[in-house]
């Protein structure tokens, strides 16, 4: 048999009407067909049931049955070759609900006539290759990980795929139909408009957009748009292709930053370098005068001059220590003992409205670096918690050893794999102002009074934090604190705890429900324990964490979540699953880790409390920790 000749199969309980259908066939002139007849109506359901053929050709009257009725149990059991309707007389009502239920065309035999019918088969053909290749191109669009859409001149979406559903949280059954408006916010309403302008004047457009998606979440998009014709069948629509740049722009906000800082550096290292010329002979002429003038008048300026002149000796070594660290001895140090010096220190100094705790393991690594310059960072640090309390509160410091995975450094610029020892300093004070979180350690920039500082005090942490190889990282929220992060590289990190790092601890197949409002940490927090034999379910917000877990509480070994979410946070998200299972394990996850919200969730019952970022390690010890406790 030719592979190329299209199989078509009669359905029709009258012989005539089956020789009349082969003799209009050996009439065809391009498309070579092979013809098969049945009379039977479950034979020929039976048939299509497994798409043995090209083409059906039905008559409308079979029997006790209908075409009608074969039809449509035809599409219901999967049959994806196209059905061409045959009647004895035209009717317009069956007309329609053939096209309805699924037929490829509605002919009439009266009408009937070879080169009519040899058209029909083409033509369904090509339209079911059409429709084929759309729904290929459907399921390439629906694996692309951007965000790809279409919407008409008035903004209703009419075609959504995979990846929007995972950036906007909208499913496609919710977002078709609806407006761009109703699913995520624009930051700026006036530059969407403007592009339409050009979009509608060129024929394309393309920038970054901010937009809030369904649960608030803030993110960037670098956007691609497109004006197409007849999608849908509508006049003109707008095709978009968004790509989630969120992750990128805040790491290039770290790197201007920090290209910002060394300008600012270099800029303030010669300045330094000029103010000392002109400050020593000050500071020298003065001392020289000081015995020799024995008048009031001098006795009263000289003092003023020398102290002034030594105070501004002072801030250009300040300087100094923020453009290129202090230069100093380094030896290999113990960072707990130094806590402690801390300590006795702002115990004695700071008001008693303020409670400090201290927490250390036993087995802290060591760092190389300089006692007297980490010793001003930490005092530094303490004295911004302190006027951050001004109504008292907790100082907590504490330290401990951590292993930055390619996770954590993907996640921030200053960041390098490998073994760190972390001291952080956290207050339940004012907290920071997102509007000027990335200004704090700028030299000069200081948000207190004239009187009560230089805006040094940061500049010179991050300065003598540089020079010991290390970085810092703030976390903060407005009216509940901040936790200053201090990163130094670990002295000797040696094979040993190489080998402690490389037995993390595997699961045996259990069931983790992660719950996070952040796409990426989402997605880590995923790979990362099925790399270790855990099984994830993942839900983006509180309400889909309860929903989830009821459905599999009996699977779900642990459940991961994070405290601040949109829709509903995690704390009142805890109380709920408390309330399905009071024995549930759970692990609490904050960028920040103040001690009024520690406290909290373990007055809750809450067997762990993580801090973002994580490490994969941390995540699998915890884990670890909390399934095994009882």
């Amino acid at each position: 048999m030719n592979n190329s000749l299209l199989k078509v199969l009669l359905v029709d309980d009258d012989e005539d009407d089956y020789i009349l259908t082969r003799d209009w066939f050996s009439e065809f002139q391009v498309t070579g067909c092979e013809l098969e007849w049945v009379d039977n109506y479950q034979v020929a359901r039976n048939s299509m049931a497994n798409n043995q053929f090209d083409v059906y050709l039905v008559d409308y009257r079979l029997g006790m049955h209908n075409g009608l009725e074969l039809l449509r149990e035809a599409v219901a059991v999967g049959c994806s070759s196209p059905i061409i309707l045959l009647t004895g007389q035209g009717d317009r009502e069956i007309d329609l609900e053939a096209i309805q239920a699924g037929a490829a065309d509605y002919l009439e035999k009266s009408q009937l006539t070879a080169p009519l019918l040899e058209r029909s088969i083409r033509y369904a053909i090509e339209r079911r290759r059409a429709e084929q290749k759309i729904r290929e191109q459907a399921a390439l669009l629906d694996i692309a990980t951007n965000a790809i859409f279409v919407h008409n001149l008035q903004h209703l979406i009419l075609y959504w795929n995979k990846a929007a559903e995972l950036l906007y949280g909208w499913t496609a059954n919710q977002a078709i139909g609806k407006k761009t408006s109703e699913l995520w916010r624009e930051k700026n309403p006036e530059q969407l408009q403007e592009s339409m302008k050009i979009l509608l004047q060129n024929g394309s457009w393309e920038g970054e957009l901010q937009q809030k998606t369904k649960f608030d979440k803030e993110i960037i998009v670098e956007s691609r748009w497109k004006l197409v014709h007849g999608f849908g069948r509508q006049g003109q629509s707008v095709l978009v292709v968004n790509t989630d740049i969120t992750q990128k722009k805040d790491l290039e906000a770290q790197f201007f930053r920090a290209q910002r800082l060394e300008s600012i550096g270099t800029l303030a290292s010669g300045i330094a370098h000029d103010l000392n010329n002109i400050l020593a002979p000050i500071l020298m002429a003065a001392q020289l005068l000081e015995p020799k003038l024995d008048d009031d008048l001098s006795k009263r300026l000289l003092p003023i001059l020398i102290s002034n002149a030594k105070r501004g000796a002072n801030l250009v070594k300040q300087v100094l220590s923020f453009s290129r660290g202090i230069e100093g001895d380094h030896t290999t140090l113990q960072l707990k003992y130094l806590i402690r010096e801390v300590q006795q220190v702002i115990q004695e100094t700071f008001p008693k409205s303020i409670e400090v705790e201290i927490e250390t393991p036993q087995n802290l690594w060591t760092v190389s670096g300089n006692a007297t310059q980490l010793h001003q960072v930490l005092i530094n640090l303490c004295v911004n918690a302190r006027d951050a309390m001004p109504n008292g509160g907790v100082l907590k410091i504490s330290a401990e050893n951590v292993f930055i995975d390619k996770n954590y450094a993907s996640m921030h610029i200053d960041a390098r794999i490998g073994f760190y020892v972390t001291i952080s300093v956290t207050d339940t004070g004012v907290g920071i102002s997102p509007e000027i979180i990335d200004r704090i350690f700028e030299p000069f920039f200081t948000t207190k009074e004239l009187t009560e500082g230089t805006g040094l005090g940061l500049s010179t942490v991050l300065g003598i934090i540089k020079s010991h190889s290390g970085f810092v990282n703030v976390y903060s929220e407005l009216g509940k604190g901040s936790q200053f992060k201090v990163y130094l590289p670990a002295q000797e990190a040696t094979e040993t705890l190489e080998e402690q790092e490389q037995k993390s601890p595997y699961g045996h197949g259990e069931v983790i429900l992660v719950v996070d409002d952040e796409d990426s940490i989402r997605e880590t927090t995923k790979t990362s324990l099925e790399n270790y034999n855990y099984q994830v379910i993942t839900a983006r917000d509180g309400i889909e964490a309860i929903a989830l877990y009821a459905e599999n509480r009996d699977q779900i070994s642990v459940v991961l979540t994070d405290m601040i979410m949109p829709t509903m946070d995690g704390l009142t998200t805890i109380r709920t699953l408390k309330k399905i299972n009071p024995d549930v394990k759970i692990i609490a996850v904050s960028g920040l880790a103040s001690h009024e919200k520690v406290n909290l969730v373990k007055h809750m019952g809450i067997q762990a409390f993580l801090a973002k970022p994580y490490t994969a390690q941390q995540l699998l010890q915890t884990i670890n920790t909390v399934k095994n406790s009882y």
